[in-house]
């Protein structure tokens, strides 16, 4: 069976789960989750890297790296990016990787701003609102979506 290689990205404030508000985002730290969604990925036969910047332009870095270095799948938790950045749109444009767009909170239930998103129509999937389990749904659909 042929390994996976997903690349998964947390964008701003995400380094601070688990003490951020934890009725919105949850208890869990950042590092928690992905340990978890390490786990699946061995069960899944897949391969995670990672990585979560509060800086716009090292997350843009990071994807444009993706390009050549055998990433197959990117899951991106985007936080504010989502509603604010069209750099990132065009990043993901430019190298035309399949991307899941992530969030913790069900961003439709919250506030106006929250429900634009410019990058929601341009991802393979968008999961919001199933908390920290919806990082190993991402990677379920990842791999489904590269397999299939």
């Amino acid at each position: 069976m042929t390994t996976n290689k997903i690349l998964i990205i947390n964008g701003p404030n995400l380094n601070l789960l688990g003490k951020r508000e934890p009725d919105i985002y949850g208890a869990k730290t950042l590092a928690q989750i992905i340990a978890d969604v390490r786990v699946k990925a061995d069960e899944l036969n897949a391969e995670i890297d990672d990585m979560q910047s509060n800086s716009e332009s090292e997350i843009i870095e990071r994807i444009h790296q993706a390009m050549d270095d055998g990433t197959e799948c990117i899951i991106i938790n985007p936080g504010a990016f989502t509603h604010t950045s069209i750099a990132l749109r065009d990043a993901f444009l430019s190298i035309s990787k399949p991307f899941i767009e992530i969030h913790l909170s069900n961003v439709f239930a919250r506030e106006a701003f929250r429900q634009r998103s410019f990058l929601s129509d341009i991802a393979v999937a968008v999961i919001a609102g199933a908390g920290a389990h919806g990082y190993e749904l991402a990677l379920q659909a990842a791999i489904r979506h590269l397999r299939d």
